[in-house]
């Protein structure tokens, strides 16, 4: 399948084989797309795990009213912008 890359695209490429980092232009390609089709994988699989601790201390913020209003969040921005 021929692709065609752009000039930047093509340079760094050139430039990484120049140095050793890869053993030709493509073998860059296929180890690049390798593992860009791997990081989507991964993102994928992503079940947001991450964030239920940052739910949970949301939730207890508010459970302690420890919260502003949407105007007060607006007047400290603008006054941090000022």
């Amino acid at each position: 399948m021929p692709i065609t890359l752009t000039p930047d695209q093509e340079a760094w490429i050139q430039a990484h084989v120049a140095t050793g980092d890869f053993a030709s232009i493509e073998e860059a390609a296929r180890q690049l797309i390798d593992d860009r089709i791997a990081e989507l994988a991964t993102d994928d699989d992503d079940d947001m795990e991450w964030a239920k601790p940052l739910v949970e201390e949301a939730r207890a913020d508010i459970a302690r009213g420890d919260v502003i209003t949407l105007e007060e969040h607006r007047s400290r921005n603008a006054a941090r912008l000022a």
